[in-house]
């Protein structure tokens, strides 16, 4: 078939290496928007679940046309369809490799109508990762004295965009929505970021350790995350407590680690990172090994280090538009309020992390 077609195919191919150079040179910023309909057998009722972001909820897998099916908030619709025994449509507003004020501006405020539909329920929304990300990658590459404004930046404009985007969905998602939430980051190459600088502390004259600069900078952002939550009417689903924590006691203070690690209402930023970044330190492990008992683990992240790992399947999702289908739910009921793979995957235990918050009636 390649010799039969190979004039065109080499007409072709140097338009999809371009796009595909462009996207990267973009830091792979294009647009992944999905809806996807958990289509539950003898029901007649459908609810709406709007979730805007970056590549975390478009379910990125490295492909410029696909992403997974089954990102958390769509797995957070399967358990939402048999709560409420209802048909839930699932839509998807995302941007890979969006920084916060691009969330906020493009998808949020840009793509209000999703989330004015009667039938939405539930509007769900992250942000901030690619703030750090670049932030990140900035630092690494200073040689000289350090410059720590990259990192005070991201946290800033994380901040910004947060307490602006829960303001925006107040005021504009519809009476009938229900709940509310956000979901805040988890900490992508912990691990290989335990190494020195390239850089000088202006006031020691010694390189610093990038996972010492890093992790505070995220708490911060993650501690106003579920703080603008507590004080604006939505819910903060712990990414960092789910996927860096291991779910049993490794330290014996008698809780299960990721427990330990949640942000708790009333917690002070300073007594937060303090809790995060020395207190409870020692416990926190890579997701890409994340414990579920002291002899078994799991893999949440991705070969590119960055994104979570999924299961079941990808849809169309990218520089050839987006995709609208529906299927049956892969699991009808649920089992003390979890799925049988709900902490195997990234994606998995991210939705089940959105669940716990479902209201119980539509």
């Amino acid at each position: 078939m390649y010799n039969r077609f190979r004039g065109t195919a080499c007409r072709w191919l140097p338009a999809v290496a371009l796009l595909a150079l462009s996207a990267q040179a973009m830091g792979n910023t294009l647009n992944q928007n999905v809806s996807w309909t958990v289509d539950r057998a003898g029901t007649t009722a459908k609810y709406r679940v709007v979730a805007y972001g970056d590549s975390i909820y478009a379910g990125y897998n490295g492909s410029i046309s696909n992403a997974a099916k089954y990102s958390a908030p769509t797995v957070d619709s399967e358990y939402l369809s048999a709560l409420w025994n209802a048909d839930i449509e699932n839509i998807r507003r995302a941007k890979s490799g969006a920084v916060a004020s691009d969330v906020y501006n493009n998808k949020i405020v840009a793509e209000r109508s999703y989330m004015q539909a009667s039938s939405t329920r539930v509007v769900t929304f992250e942000m901030c990762g690619n703030d750090g990300l670049q932030a990140r990658s900035s630092f690494k590459s200073q040689t000289g004295t350090c410059d720590y404004s990259v990192l005070n930046n991201a946290v800033a404009s994380c901040k910004t965009y947060v307490a602006q985007a829960m303001d925006y969905i107040n005021a504009n998602a519809h009476t009938n929505v229900k709940l509310k939430l956000i979901a805040n980051l988890y900490y992508p190459g912990y691990n290989a970021d335990n190494v020195q600088s390239t850089c000088r502390d202006a006031a020691t004259g010694a390189t610093v350790n990038l996972r010492d600069r890093f992790l505070p900078a995220i708490a911060t952002m993650n501690y106003w995350m579920c703080e603008y939550a507590r004080q604006k009417g939505f819910k903060c689903a712990d990414s960092f407590a789910e996927y860096m924590g291991a779910d049993y006691d490794s330290n014996g203070d008698g809780q299960i680690d990721s427990a330990a690690l949640r942000y708790v209402a009333g917690d002070t930023e300073a007594a937060y990172v303090t809790r995060i970044a020395t207190t409870l330190r020692a416990t926190l492990r890579d997701a890409n090994t994340h414990f579920v008992s002291s002899s078994s683990s799991f893999d949440y992240i991705q070969s590119d280090d960055v994104h979570p790992t999924y299961t079941g399947g990808t849809v169309s999702a990218g520089l050839w538009g987006g995709s609208t289908g529906s299927g049956a739910p892969r699991y009808t009921s649920f089992t003390s309020g979890k799925s049988p793979i709900w902490n195997n995957f990234g994606h998995e235990r991210m939705g089940w992390s959105l669940s716990t918050y479902n209201p119980p009636t539509p």
